[in-house]
């Protein structure tokens, strides 16, 4: 297995499980003026042409998980923060919103494992995932609307889905910084760990998932996905058409077979 080259972030690989960690502490793991996006991008794309892989963890080093957009490039109008209106829109629909779109096509199940802080895009990040878990350190915030901006990456798409309309749009219009046994409560994380115990039940979960068998694995997280925007009769008739698929792959064939030895 050839493991992609990175620029802002290290990524490993242990039991078919891809750990990537954001590595640009110095400035909070920013998704701006880094590139953190490019790396995400070309893991995504790897990981979708590995058979062999079956999840993802998703972590940040250094005290937080991602700060979102560097603010001090935003007060100095520099670097993805410069130009006229028109030119930023088409440097977020290049740039950032690559991210939202590449996380939406990543096949296999995604857990954000959160360490310190997300704030903004970064707690975006987290809410594209699939499951998330925090350390106790986490903290998480909506805060665009702070800065006099809005979630320019598609963030107030996947806020409501996770939470709900009335929660999303509290977070999301007071801007306010949500801890992590709140956010355990609302709904935005699965489970608050001790923080030295964060990764190992990040690792334990990610290999849970990717010692099932691989094809139902990425179709059952496509069909979660396609459920989100596809009517009901047309979705069952995917169904059925990837049902098909699956009971002549090899590895349901084995599964049954094993689970018959036990019920013996």
């Amino acid at each position: 297995m050839s493991i992609p080259q990175l620029n802002d972030c290290l990524l490993d690989v242990q039991n078919r499980v891809a750990i990537l960690t954001l590595n640009r502490h110095d400035v909070r793991n920013a998704l701006t003026g880094t590139r953190i996006v490019d790396d995400i991008l070309q893991v995504v794309d790897w990981l979708n042409a590995q058979s062999d892989v079956q999840c993802l963890v998703l972590t940040g080093a250094g005290s937080a998980f991602c700060s979102g957009g560097n603010v001090k490039d935003m007060a100095d109008r520099s670097h993805d923060f410069a130009g006229t209106a028109p030119e930023l829109a088409q440097r977020y629909r290049q740039g950032i919103q690559r991210l939202p779109l590449a996380m939406q096509r990543l096949e296999v199940p995604a857990i954000a494992a959160v360490n310190g802080p997300a704030i903004g895009a970064g707690f975006d990040l987290v809410n594209m995932c699939d499951l998330a878990l925090a350390g106790e350190k986490a903290k998480f915030g909506e805060t665009f609307v702070n800065l006099g901006i809005i979630p320019g990456d598609g963030g107030a798409w996947f806020l409501p889905r996770k939470i709900g309309p009335q929660q999303a749009a509290e977070l999301a219009l007071t801007g306010r910084i949500v801890e992590a046994e709140e956010a355990q409560q609302l709904g935005l994380v699965l489970r608050v760990l001790p923080q030295q115990e964060l990764m190992t039940g990040a690792l334990a979960l990610a290999q849970q998932i990717a010692d099932k068998p691989g094809f139902a694995l990425r179709q059952t997280k496509r069909l979660m996905k396609l459920s989100e925007t596809t009517a009901l009769a047309p979705f069952l008739d995917i169904c059925a058409e990837v049902q098909g698929q699956c009971h002549q792959q090899p590895e349901h064939l084995e599964a049954v077979q094993q689970l018959l030895k036990k019920m013996r």
